[in-house]
């Protein structure tokens, strides 16, 4: 007979110890085992089966060997998440969406199930949080009204699977992993063996029936996915929707992706019909900017493939305290606390006494060092209550020694400005020869920190 002993499983990496530890041993967090009781097989019973993600097993063959037919990508209306998952849905992948409370995951994810029914057949919708009735109000809030699009209320994993086998959907949607179960593991919904088990009986389904899956998984109080950490390997693809909840954008990226770039963004508006999309984020940035304040300027970044116009704030004021402070919203803070003392060391700009606040305007976060000069240049035009021109760009990385480094794909980012009506772009002299400056703009080519401030802060009106 099975035998029940106590283990204690960590809920972070699914290990299982004998007695209880502060920190686990496998992936090094603290106060994450906790008590369970497991039953293990009686000896000599093989273990359980492990997935195979090839259809059938069978015999290793040639790469050339293999047919990629009936694998062409399902097209996706609107271009932002598709531009996020590659170019479309593969079918049998298993898509994993996070993101914090009442960010908009279930409104993304319902609108894509109602287009996918409209535009391919049968989808299942699967609510293991909600009623159906419940799933209803929201969908007649959005406007959805798709005779393709099924609801299944249910929690227990195999009667989910029962009815994919009797619908056949084109697409499935499972909200939230966290909140199924299967009968083949003793615990409770959430715990670790129990997402990892169902994740992997969704998996083989997946990959047997070509049937592509949407899973909605809770994040902790730290930002990460919840469950075990294998979660994330499992899955084909793993997107996270970020933005404040009380903000209208919501920006979706791609932390995973075996079947496309991890550098893309989308960007979506909150509104009452749901998420819209914003097929020009720069505009939107821009839209209520206040032309000529001090402390103000325009950062041309790169998001993946996507150059994107931000408006980097700061503000600078004189402190009360032994030790100012240095407050980053949207930038990283190491990053600014580089850029402050560069600032202080090679331009001469006291902030010694100086109180720095660094913000992004939209909820955006820029982590390329391509910012670095606007994120400066802003500082600096607050210290000195000098406002930056309103139709000046920047775009640079900061080196310690106060120069100014190369950044990449100069070209399309001056493309875009010069879309949005700036006329003058300060960037780094050593790139200003290799690219053809588009109609309307001017290249303004700098080799230091020092010189870029003369030029954004002396140009002023």
């Amino acid at each position: 007979m099975s035998k029940i002993k106590i283990r204690y499983v960590c809920q972070n990496c699914g290990s299982a110890q004998a007695k209880w530890m502060g920190k686990c041993p496998d992936c090094g967090e603290w106060n994450t085992l906790i008590e369970k009781q497991v039953v293990e097989p009686p000896a000599g019973r093989n273990a359980a089966r492990t997935f195979v993600p090839v259809e059938g097993g069978g015999a290793p063959q040639p790469l050339t060997a293999i047919s990629a037919d009936g694998l062409d990508r399902v097209p996706v209306e609107g271009s932002e998440l598709s531009r996020v998952l590659g170019g479309g849905i593969v079918p049998g992948s298993v898509v994993l969406v996070s993101g914090d409370p009442g960010i908009g995951k279930s409104t993304l994810l319902l609108q894509l199930a109602a287009s996918m029914a409209r535009t391919e057949g049968r989808v299942l919708y699967v609510s293991a949080e909600e009623s159906a009735r419940q799933l209803k109000l929201r969908a007649s809030r959005l406007g959805i009204h798709e005779a393709n699009l099924f609801v299944h209320a249910e929690t227990h994993l195999e009667s989910i699977l029962q009815h994919v086998g009797d619908i056949a959907p084109r697409l499935m949607v499972v909200d939230s992993i966290q909140a199924i179960h299967t009968d083949a593991v003793a615990s409770t919904a959430g715990s670790v063996t129990q997402v990892r088990e169902c994740s992997a009986q969704l998996l083989r389904m997946a990959k047997s029936q070509g049937v592509p899956v949407f899973l909605v998984g809770h994040v902790t109080k730290e930002g990460n996915i919840a469950g075990p950490r294998v979660l994330e390997h499992m899955v084909d693809t793993v997107l996270y929707l970020e933005g404040e909840r009380f903000q209208t954008y919501r920006l979706l990226r791609s932390v995973k992706n075996r079947f496309g770039s991890t550098d893309e963004v989308g960007v979506f508006e909150m509104v009452e019909a749901g998420l819209r999309e914003v097929t020009n984020p720069s505009e939107a940035f821009l839209a209520e900017r206040l032309p000529n304040a001090a402390g103000s300027a325009i950062a041309v970044t790169m998001e993946g493939t996507r150059p994107l116009l931000v408006e980097v704030q700061a503000l600078a004021s004189t402190t009360s305290f032994p030790q100012p402070r240095r407050t980053a919203n949207g930038v990283d803070f190491n990053r600014l606390l580089l850029l402050t003392a560069v600032l202080g060391k090679r331009a001469g700009f006291r902030l010694s006494d100086q109180d720095v606040f660094v913000n992004v305007v939209g909820g955006l976060r820029i982590s390329e060092p391509a910012a670095d000069l606007a994120v400066a240049v802003a500082i600096a035009s607050s210290l000195k209550n000098v406002p930056v021109p309103a139709d000046l760009a920047v775009v640079g990385e900061v080196g310690l020694s106060g120069e100014l480094r190369s950044v990449s794909q100069l070209a399309r980012r001056l493309n875009e400005a010069a879309k949005l009506g700036f006329t003058r772009c300060i960037t780094p002299r050593s790139r200003n020869t290799a690219i053809s400056a588009p109609d309307g703009i001017e290249v303004i080519g700098v080799r230091t920190l020092h010189q870029a401030l003369e030029v954004a802060l002396s140009s002023a009106p």
